[in-house]
Order: C-alpha cells, then sequence, then structure tokens
C-alpha cells in the first residue's frame, strides 16, 4: 500500500498544496501495526525536525489515539500554502518517505481557519 492515501480523494493533498492561501494548518493522520510503532515515531521525529527549519514553519503536534487503537493525528501549522508545498515537495523530505514502516499510511488533508461568530476566529 502506498504511504500516502488522500482523506478526501476527489481533492488529494497534491492539488491542495496549488492553493494560494494562508495561513494553512496540515492535518496527518497515520495508522500502523503495533510492531511498528517505534521506528514510526523515531522517523516521524526526523521528518519534524526538518520541517521545523523550513521557512514558513510555526508549529506541529502529534497526537496517539487513546487505549489500543494505533491510529496518530499530526497537527503542524505554517504561515503559508506556498511555504507547506515547498517543505512538501523538498526532495530532501520526499527522500525521508521510504524510512517510514511498510504498515504506516498516512492521510494529509490542508485546512484553513473558520470564524463562527460568538464561538471561534478564523
Amino acid at each position: 500500500m502506498s504511504l500516502i492515501q488522500p482523506l478526501d480523494p476527489s481533492f488529494p493533498i497534491e492539488s491542495q498544496i496549488e492553493i494560494d492561501i494562508s495561513p494553512v494548518v496540515l492535518v496527518n493522520i497515520f495508522t500502523l501495526d503495533k510492531a511498528d510503532e517505534q521506528d514510526f515515531l523515531k522517523v516521524w521525529q526526523s521528518d519534524a525536525d526538518f520541517m521545523k527549519q523550513q521557512p514558513g514553519f510555526i508549529s506541529t503536534q502529534l497526537h496517539r489515539a487513546i487505549g489500543e487503537s494505533l491510529v496518530y493525528l499530526n497537527y503542524a501549522v505554517w504561515e503559508s500554502n506556498a511555504a507547506f508545498k515547498a517543505a512538501f515537495t523538498n526532495p530532501e523530505f520526499l527522500e525521508k518517505l521510504s524510512s517510514y514502516p511498510s504498515s504506516a499510511v498516512c492521510t494529509p488533508h490542508l485546512f484553513q481557519k473558520v470564524a463562527v461568530p460568538g464561538i471561534c476566529v478564523a
């Protein structure tokens, strides 16, 4: 199975990175086999270290599902979609993808904040 699978097959990450918006939030959901968990965490840390050094990176946070579920969620904030695209398509980053365990599947998707009066701001 391919490492990257679209969350929304009608609009995959390759299409999303072409939109000019700022800021942008990456939500990336990972699934994997229990035996690969420690290897996954090492590779993700290496990727995060790389991304932290890229222009336009603001922050990231990895979350693990509770209980026995082997689902991870990464939430990363970027100054702009252009900055994220430059990092995501960087050959050094693309080379790192081959280091993920074979059971790992990720579903990246980009979002922007939505204002809801009285609840949250954009």
